[in-house]
């Protein structure tokens, strides 16, 4: 069974940084795409970042000069850094395999104005 826990997430004012982490047991980390999704209240989850098993990524255009998405696989641990972070980024961020069959149980970022 592959679980997947998140951490890092808190309260930060406008412009500051946060780094999450989402470390995965199992042997699927390494070889799998990994993603970071959000959801802000009233709102659809949608995807943030998606990183490859060589270290290539994608961001959803909201987040793109700000987040770093990059991942471990020695440690089967995976990271978004998040930078001139905005009120608007307030969700719970989650991370998921690419094919969403795994996720984590999410971690609250709450960006004050």
């Amino acid at each position: 069974q592959v679980q997947l826990v998140e951490s890092g997430g808190g309260l930060v004012q406008a412009g500051g940084s946060l780094r999450l982490s989402c470390a995965a047991s199992g042997s699927i980390f390494s070889t799998n795409v990994m993603t970071w999704y959000r959801q802000a209240p009233g709102k659809e989850r949608g995807l943030v970042a998606v990183i490859r098993s060589g270290g290539s990524t994608h961001y959803a255009d909201s987040v793109k000069g700000r987040f770093t998405i990059s991942r471990d696989n020695a440690k089967n641990t995976m990271y978004l850094q998040m930078n001139s972070l905005k009120p608007e980024d307030t969700a719970m961020y989650y991370c998921a395999t690419l094919d969403r069959k795994f996720w984590g149980q999410g971690t609250l970022v709450t960006v004050s104005s």
